[in-house]
């Protein structure tokens, strides 16, 4: 899964719109850059805050959008620089990944589009205290390894197990939610899905939608 697998397979690829209604927007960046393994994605851990739901979650670069943003594609850029400090006015855009509808207890009409960067040139991570604790790469080929596919629980939800993917260096990082969510599109549409040992497809697309993630 290499940048040029990762640029043939999005380039033939259009995301099916989400309708909601009367909807707000918001965007992450998929922003990938070539490894040694494999292609590697940036992901960020978040900062912790007691008030935040999503405090400490690991996530992608991105947030709402803002009325001076003219597409949600310069949102992911323009988040991905606050949060991290990676400019991405110099790299190859490399299509919309997919609309997803956010959590739908709390914000069920806010949709959430992904947009995939290649980045070419390395940069250092700038990282906003206030935003972000730590942001890392991960090998696309590591998200395949049989012992970081695992479940995960939340207090809020203690007798539903959702679907997780251990990250980092060790691996204490847990992607799960809306975030695993977009992964797990990436990878169907690169033709390396996931080989689920989550139990029933259908239940975890049932709770797919109900997680308490970004």
């Amino acid at each position: 899964m290499n940048i040029e697998h990762v640029r043939n397979s999005l380039s033939g690829h259009t995301p099916d719109p989400v309708v909601v209604d009367e909807h707000s927007k918001a965007s992450v960046a998929v922003v990938l850059r070539e490894g040694p393994r494999s292609a590697e994605v940036l992901l960020i851990e978040r900062a912790l805050h007691p008030h935040d739901p999503w405090s400490g979650h690991m996530a992608f670069p991105g947030g709402r959008m803002e009325p001076e943003d003219d597409s949600t594609r310069t949102t992911a850029a323009r988040e991905t620089f606050e949060e991290v400090g990676v400019e991405l006015s110099g790299a190859e855009y490399l299509g919309h990944l997919d609309e997803l509808v956010g959590n739908r207890r709390t914000t069920p009409r806010l949709v959430v589009s992904a947009h995939a960067f290649y980045l070419p040139e390395h940069q250092e991570f700038n990282l906003d205290p206030a935003e972000v604790q730590q942001a890392f790469w991960f090998p696309l080929e590591g998200l395949h390894e049989e012992h970081r596919q695992i479940e995960h629980s939340v207090p809020e939800m203690p007798d539903v197990r959702f679907p997780g993917i251990l990250v980092g260096q060790p691996d204490r990082h847990v992607v799960w939610g809306l975030t695993f969510r977009f992964l797990d599109r990436m990878l169907d549409v690169l033709e390396r899905p996931f080989v689920k040992p989550w139990g029933n497809v259908a239940q975890f697309r049932e709770h797919a939608g109900r997680e308490t993630s970004n």
